[in-house]
């Protein structure tokens, strides 16, 4: 740590700048660090004497209330570096502080292989395992090698492989047994340098790269498919606040979803390893009539039911409120109970 550049320590900061909610939430502490070192300073100064922060990266799944009780610390640190390069495999430590998309972007233009489908995913690189990211078919876990984690009762700094990750379903240990227990300050990730695995099966890339002849598609062309239809489905937190997907897509029972196919012929399902099946919460929510539905300044997407939108000045509470009454419906009309992807933070 340079010591002219010591880490500020902020009392009552403004954080609607910092999520992608665009809601008004005010931290009572707050302070951003660019290096590990950074975080013993914060303790000697008492950061983390009276309640463990929470640690914000880019604030794009998240949903902050009006007035916080934890402080907010922000993982700032920044750099991305190839380890190696052997055996067609490259290994890539990238800084928590680093923002996803421009990591996928750097990869896609070094012909790198196997981030092209997490494309303008928002957020950050440490908070990308946390609840293992994905999309397309692809999840964060399918590239992954490990993390570098500090802990706050310690402060001692402990390396993670994926299986001591215990990755599942947008979920990982630093969602249940380390729930807010330390900070991820660096990740490792797998990439292909030749001989790319590629994933476009998911129906609108298919489409999307078949109407342009693209029979073959290289990582970039990928890349360019899914950049396309998020953007076509999903709104832009800079002018609509949102956090993304609002919900889990449920798991289900094979005799549930048998019992909802029977009522519904069209209910899609994909069915996993385990016996349980898939169901998208985007095609229930909009089966249930709330797709595009507004109430004050909250509402869900018109393009995609599963994300819920800021429309100009709402609240957490609002939003939740709005949020707790699709949950209540769905249950009613399918038996399903939905799970927030979104981080209420208090």
């Amino acid at each position: 740590m340079n010591p002219t550049q010591k880490p500020l320590i902020l009392n009552g900061v403004e954080l609607r700048s910092m999520n992608t909610f665009g809601v008004s939430s005010v931290a009572p502490l707050f302070s951003e660090i660019k290096s590990v070192e950074e975080l013993h300073f914060l303790r000697e100064k008492g950061f983390f004497d009276h309640s463990l922060p929470f640690v914000l990266g880019g604030g794009s799944n998240v949903l902050f209330s009006e007035k916080l009780t934890r402080p907010i610390l922000k993982a700032g640190m920044k750099g991305v570096k190839i380890l190696s390069a052997r055996d067609g495999i490259v290994r890539v430590e990238v800084q928590a502080g680093e923002q996803w998309p421009a990591l996928v972007e750097w990869a896609v233009q070094k012909n790198l292989g196997g981030l092209e489908n997490l494309a303008l995913i928002p957020g950050t690189a440490g908070a990308a395992p946390i609840q293992n990211i994905g999309a397309y078919g692809v999840e964060l876990k399918d590239l992954f090698e490990s993390l570098n984690w500090t802990g706050f009762s310690n402060f001692s700094e402990r390396t993670f492989t994926a299986e001591e990750c215990a990755f599942g379903y947008r979920d990982s240990i630093f969602k249940q047994e380390l729930k807010g227990a330390g900070i991820v300050t660096s990740i490792v990730l797998r990439l292909t340098r030749e001989n790319h695995t590629l994933n476009y099966h998911y129906k609108p890339l298919r489409e999307y790269l078949e109407q342009r002849g693209e029979l073959k598609p290289d990582i970039r062309r990928i890349f360019e498919a899914v950049v396309s239809v998020r953007q076509s489905k999903l709104p832009d937190p800079a002018v609509t606040g949102n956090a993304g997907s609002f919900f889990k897509n449920p798991m289900i029972s094979e005799k549930q979803f048998n019992e909802i196919a029977e009522l519904y012929p069209e209910v899609p399902g994909y069915p996993d390893e385990s016996g349980f099946v898939k169901v998208p919460a985007a095609w229930l929510i909009e089966k249930a009539g709330w797709k595009g539905k507004r109430a004050g300044e909250t509402g869900t997407w018109d393009k995609q039911a599963l994300v819920i939108v800021n429309h100009g000045r709402a609240g957490a509470s609002e939003i939740l409120d709005f949020a707790t009454g699709i949950q209540k419906d769905i249950k009613e009309k399918f038996g399903i109970d939905l799970s927030p992807e979104v981080n209420v933070i208090r």
